[in-house]
């Protein structure tokens, strides 16, 4: 039987933002929020995090709330994640960022069985790249195969970096590729926490909305009547990376 995990990669020295997984709103952390949402997909979920005395904090997290913990080298986030799958041994591996608190963990396990009944540990399979959801709700599915194919020969710090650029890159030639798209093209919404402003959003979110609670569809709906809140992290810019260095 194949063994699916959820690895969330997580560290206090975000340059935008720092310490945003432990800000809190209606007393709850957002590194909470993320974990509850996951836990709708059915499956066991770890977080990643680094080695970096400033992530203790994060590590005593995860042993409070019986999240299963790894802690690896900070800028090979690569790395991190070989060895957390190694460690748990882990056949299929979800990857999420800690910086999703509204993720749709209901999402995931659908698209994890998907995944599951197409039987090709060569299959890649993500809703980031045709983006048609918000940003802030992304994942991808790949095998154990494909991670250490990517371990083995990722060289440049950017493929080490961002974890799987080797793999939907298609380095090897080989890898073959699924899309999760929704029905109508939402991508120009964002719901992660980078920044400042992206913060605002997500406070008021959560404080007035209880967004926590929503399914997609409803927060989407939100987002579509209501655009002032659209506005308050609309400037931002998501950060773009050159995977070719």
């Amino acid at each position: 039987m194949s063994k699916v995990g959820i690895v969330s990669q997580a560290r206090m020295g975000s340059t935008r933002l720092a310490g945003k997984v432990l800000l809190t709103a209606r007393g709850r952390s957002m590194l909470d929020f993320h974990i509850t949402r996951l836990q709708a997909s059915g499956l066991p979920i770890f977080l990643a995090t680094t080695t970096c005395p400033e992530d203790d904090v994060l590590e005593q997290w995860a042993q409070q709330h019986q999240v299963p913990c790894y802690r690896g080298d900070s800028a090979d986030v690569l790395s991190r994640y070989y060895e957390t799958a190694t460690q748990f041994g882990l056949d299929t591996i979800v990857r999420v960022t800690s910086d999703c608190p509204l993720i749709d963990g209901q999402l995931i396990g659908q698209a994890v069985q998907r995944y599951i009944s197409a039987a090709n540990p060569l299959l890649y399979l993500s809703n980031g790249l045709q983006r048609t959801f918000p940003r802030g709700l992304d994942f991808e599915v790949f095998s154990y195969h494909l991670l250490r194919q990517a371990q083995q020969n990722a060289q440049s710090e950017s493929d080490r970096e961002h974890v799987t650029p080797y793999i939907h890159q298609n380095r090897s030639g080989k890898v073959e590729f699924a899309h999760v798209v929704h029905t109508t093209d939402a991508s120009r919404f964002r719901i992660t926490l980078d920044t400042p402003e992206d913060w605002e959003l997500i406070r008021v979110l959560l404080e007035q909305y209880q967004a926590d609670l929503l399914s997609t569809e409803a927060l989407i709906r939100l987002l579509e009547e209501h655009p002032e809140l659209v506005a308050l992290n609309a400037a931002i810019e998501q950060k773009k990376y050159d995977f070719t260095k």
